[in-house]
């Protein structure tokens, strides 16, 4: 495999509509919102579901969620002893660690686990060159609020009435387009052996963000990347920075639109840059 030559920003559209894109555990699991009102989805949230669509590809993945997990190790310190025991130090072992795993050479990994009476601690770092923002929504959100119930007591009371977790709320987006950004910096590839083919693999992650991802917070089809947008530079630096990348493509809402239902109510505009045109994805 090749190491990455040339830098690459993205950003994907993505649109979401009567679902929980990212919900907020200290606040009830309502989807977050920053506090101006506008719709958030951690970089956390993201890199979650670009780790499974990996795991879908047939990738090996550090960081396995455990309903989804391919091994036996049903812990971060154990999958990392089980997998890496012969190396010399601190920087055989991070170079061991991102040959196995596709999440550490792309994202990094701190690795600090404590030792034990047959296994010494490890203590190491590294820095991965995908980066990602938190995602945003282009414009404030309306977030709906329904009252649910069960049928059935999860357990068994005394006068057989209904328990009180019978009764729940379930929260969603009404409609939000959501922007996602992210960089993949060439310096940092070099390092971790990140290669043209695994970019080529997180651009293919990112439109097909949400297959497999449905849950009873977001159904199927109430999320969707609807385009992504592909900068790779001429050079390691590139020829802008990211964020006059990021920045050309401009979106808002259309004239006379105050609550938007769908794509077609946004105004989405494409900067030209000298020398820097997108390759344009169309999700799925």
């Amino acid at each position: 495999m090749s190491i990455l030559q040339n830098k690459i920003d993205f950003v994907a559209l993505v649109t979401v509509e009567n679902a929980n894109p990212n919900g907020d555990p200290l606040n009830g699991n309502r989807p977050r919102l920053t506090s101006e009102g506008y719709g958030e989805i951690s970089d956390v949230c993201i890199k979650r579901k670009l780790r499974n669509r990996l795991q879908d590809l047939g990738e090996r993945i550090f960081v396995q969620s455990n309903e989804r997990r391919d091994d036996a190790y049903d812990s971060l310190s154990d999958r990392a002893r089980g997998e890496i025991k012969d190396y010399t130090n601190g920087n055989d072992y991070a170079t061991l660690a991102c040959e196995k795993w596709f999440d550490v050479r792309a994202f990094g990994q701190v690795f600090a686990f404590k030792g034990d009476k047959e296994n010494s601690s490890v203590s190491v770092g590294v820095r991965g060159p995908v980066t990602l923002h938190q995602a945003m929504s282009i414009n404030p959100i309306d977030i709906d609020s329904i009252q649910i119930t069960k049928s059935v007591n999860s357990e068994h009371t005394k006068d057989g009435k209904k328990s009180s977790d019978t009764m729940g709320t379930k929260h969603m987006v009404r409609f939000g387009l959501y922007k996602i950004k992210g960089s993949i910096n060439v310096q940092l590839s070099e390092k971790t052996g990140f290669s043209e083919e695994d970019a080529e693999k997180i651009k293919k992650c990112l439109s097909t963000l949400f297959i497999n991802d449905c849950s009873a917070a977001r159904p199927d089809g109430s999320m969707e990347v609807i385009e992504l947008y592909w900068w790779k530079h001429n050079d390691k630096t590139g020829q802008y920075s990211s964020k006059q990348v990021h920045d050309s493509l401009q979106i808002k809402l259309k004239d006379g639109i105050i609550y938007p239902h769908s794509i077609d109510d946004f105004e989405v505009t494409l900067e030209t840059l000298n020398g820097l045109t997108p390759e344009i994805i169309h999700g799925i």
